[in-house]
């Protein structure tokens, strides 16, 4: 006999687990403060469903880039696992990162709200992807592929700087750019 408890359970995980990729769909396209009506249309769920796991906004934009940052921070591991040579895995890393920023274009306002339950935000990205990307810088100057001198903190901070869009600025520059400033993270003989 089947426990009907553990059948909900796992409706509600794939519920939970639409409505963050529903919402991080539509934050992308329309921004952290888009209707939750569009979101649930997009979870094909009801509003109240949103409402019973998120009973506020906040609650929900702090578990959608909770979720993205936590699957951000997990590639620098897996990318050193496969073998990657160091510096490639930086490459790689910040690449994800970039992305991550400039499709998340709601995600600075969210950043910087004086909502004091989307302040977590910014911590929760220094925790978890500053490590990340200093394990990764780490492994590059141990393979001597890497300036000794470079932090994570500084190259992180350095590459959101050249990923905020405006006019004139797009996507393709800040790819561009961030290229730019890692090859001027490589070791120099």
């Amino acid at each position: 006999m089947t426990d009907p408890t553990s059948g909900r359970e796992a409706k509600a995980r794939r519920t939970h687990a639409s409505l963050l990729a529903a919402a991080a769909a539509v934050f992308v396209e329309e921004g952290v403060h888009a209707p939750i009506r569009d979101i649930a249309s997009r979870a094909a769920i009801g509003v109240g469903t949103v409402y019973r796991h998120f009973p506020n906004r906040a609650e929900l934009v702090v578990a959608v880039y909770r979720h993205q940052l936590e699957e951000c921070a997990a590639l620098a591991p897996d990318l050193l696992a496969k073998g990657t040579a160091p510096s490639a895995a930086l490459e790689q890393w910040i690449d994800a990162f970039v992305e991550f920023l400039v499709t998340k274009h709601g995600l600075g306002m969210a950043l910087q709200s004086e909502d004091p339950s989307l302040q977590s935000l910014h911590t929760l990205m220094l925790d978890k992807l500053v490590p990340a990307c200093a394990s990764l810088v780490e492994a590059g100057v141990a393979a001597d592929e890497i300036d000794p001198r470079l932090t994570a903190h500084k190259l992180m901070r350095a590459v959101g700087n050249l990923c905020i869009l405006g006019p004139g600025y797009d996507r393709t520059d800040a790819t561009e750019m961030v290229s730019r400033l890692l090859a001027g993270c490589r070791r120099t003989v």
